[in-house]
């Protein structure tokens, strides 16, 4: 007779719809990761859909937008549109496109660093409203039409600042395999990063989305 058949590993599964803090979503050892296709391209579904929810919201929140960059202005120097460059699928550098949330040049002296929290010194008043509504990420919705962005997706980071977590955080680079968000699974579920420890949480979810997207789950969150 034949020698038994070695049962593959399966990839531990979350409950529905989307994984908890506790319960781990990847099963990385070897023979399940060799098994998986690799995610390092964008959907047709997800290029077509993100195009066409852009497009009309771009027009319709236009008004919100000009609102926003004039009380901007008014309330604080320097310009209102803040672009900044991250890294893209595949680690393509790209310009992002947010309203002016902080003090003008106020990382001059510090270098790139995360935002410290609620009672972050540079965030300016008009800031905090823009940031608790999320109005400051409209103007990216020009960079889910140019094609660097997505609507969902993990959230695109400083090249500065993934230089220095990538090696303290397993798995980070994955997340780089696919486009990323205005919004995404990781942010739905957790707060705003303030450490390495909130990064390695966050890539789980990260990575959990970029194996299992789909038309659905963009539209549940």
């Amino acid at each position: 007779t034949s020698a038994p058949r070695a049962s593959r590993p399966r990839a531990r599964r979350c409950p529905a719809p989307f994984p908890s803090p506790g319960c781990p979503v990847l099963d990385t050892t070897g023979a399940d990761r060799r098994a998986r296709p690799p995610i390092d391209f964008v959907p047709r579904w997800k290029r077509w859909s993100d195009c066409a929810i852009a497009a009309p919201l771009l027009v319709l929140t236009a008004p919100i937008v000009l609102a926003a960059i004039v009380l901007v202005r008014l309330t604080s120097a320097g310009p209102a549109i803040y672009s900044q460059t991250r890294l893209g699928l595949n680690r393509r550098p790209f310009t992002i496109y947010k309203i002016r949330t902080m003090a003008h040049n106020c990382e001059a002296a510090t270098g790139a660093r995360w935002s410290t929290g609620k009672g972050d010194p540079r965030v300016t008043l008009v800031g905090r409203f823009l940031r608790k509504t999320h109005i400051d990420e409209l103007p990216q919705l020009w960079n889910v039409l140019r094609g660097d962005m997505a609507l969902v997706g993990p959230r695109p980071e400083r090249p500065e600042i993934v230089a220095k977590i990538e090696p303290l955080v397993a798995g980070y680079g994955e997340r780089l395999g696919v486009l990323p968000g205005v919004t995404g699974l990781a942010q739905v579920q957790l707060p705003p990063d303030t450490n390495v420890e909130s990064v390695r949480r966050k890539v789980r979810y990260d990575t959990y989305y970029a194996e299992n997207q789909s038309l659905s789950l963009d539209l549940r969150l």
